[in-house]
């Protein structure tokens, strides 16, 4: 970073920036954590002549190192080649009919929510409305430090049982929504891109927006040939924007791709390959006729579907990554 020349390329400088501040934040937050350990050491001999309120502030100031230690153990979870990377989120309804539609409208506002808590940024890519309610599709952008790392949990099949709203009987429904997480990837090492195999289209913008959407071709679809892989944008004001966006998904989705192909081809050579199916949902939400919401991978249960619907995931994550390290083990 103190190479004159350094700012000639601005986005490697830009990802190199963002990385050197991950490092100084981690070094940050375990040198504070040994200096507070070494002062409870230093206190710890006064626990058994100190007063009740002394012993009191000593087991408070214990416990909160504790917590600092925990959310620095579960940070070292996160260390797969994109965990640090940013996130495209794509949600699409399944089965369900008008009630999954909903469905992933509640599960869109569940990631927003989320982001929001753990400050990240997000943007809004495309967002196709439902016919009566909720949508039939969305794709967002979310970004921060770490987002694919805690993101990464969320990705398949998620499956709500509850009374439907839209059923004149009130009757219970299930309905599917599918999660689709991608890291944000610039370039692809692995998976050239040749221009030519690419077909761009506009068209008009829909849905509410400001005195350009809808009176423009501003809105952007790339297909990809080869793998009939298709991505869009219409959340920018110009086509220009629209088709840069459209091809970070675009790569991020060929990127997927070309793992999920290999990771087959190797489940294939070991007897353990399984079809990707509606029925192979990795989470459940019920809300009636009792309330719990469970992680059929993990085992993890949570008997507030309320509290984790408006984004407290965070133990769903933890949970998720910690399964997924005794895998690899």
């Amino acid at each position: 970073m103190t190479e004159n020349n350094f700012w000639n390329d601005t986005q490697k400088a830009a990802a190199i920036s963002k990385e050197a501040e991950f490092l100084k934040n981690e070094i940050e937050n375990f040198e504070n954590i040994e200096k507070k350990n070494q002062e409870l050491i230093e206190l710890a001999g006064l626990f058994e002549s100190g007063s009740k309120e002394e012993r009191e502030q000593l087991e408070k100031q214990a416990e909160k190192l504790q917590k600092d230690f925990d959310a620095l153990e579960f940070k070292s979870l996160l260390g797969g080649i994109y965990d640090k990377n940013d996130v495209i989120l794509a949600i699409r309804s399944g089965a369900g009919g008008v009630d999954a539609q909903d469905w992933s409208e509640m599960l869109l506002r569940m990631y927003l929510r989320f982001a929001e808590k753990n400050g990240f940024k997000t943007k809004v890519v495309e967002k196709s409305q439902g016919s009566e309610a909720g949508i039939k599709s969305a794709t967002v952008e979310i970004s921060g430090a770490y987002a694919y790392g805690y993101l990464q949990s969320e990705s398949g099949v998620h499956r709500l049982v509850r009374l439907s709203p839209f059923n004149a009987d009130n009757l219970r429904q299930t309905s599917f929504s599918l999660v689709e997480i991608l890291p944000v990837i610039e370039e692809i090492s692995e998976v050239k891109i040749n221009p030519q195999d690419l077909v761009i289209d506009t068209y008009r913008s829909s849905g509410a927006g400001g005195q350009h959407v809808n009176t423009t071709d501003s809105a952007v679809r790339i297909t990809h040939i080869p793998t009939g892989i298709v991505a869009t944008c219409q959340s920018e004001r110009s086509q220009m924007q629209n088709k840069e966006q459209a091809m970070r998904v675009l790569k991020a989705r060929i990127h997927k791709e070309f793992l999920e192909k290999q990771q087959e081809e190797k489940m294939k050579l070991r007897g353990e390959y399984k079809s990707a199916e509606w029925g192979n949902q990795i989470r459940s939400y019920v809300l009636h006729p009792y309330k719990m919401v469970k992680d059929h991978r993990t085992k993890y249960e949570s008997s507030d579907p309320e509290n984790v619907l408006d984004g407290e995931l965070h133990e769903f994550m933890e949970s998720y990554l910690r399964w997924q390290a005794s895998c690899k083990n």
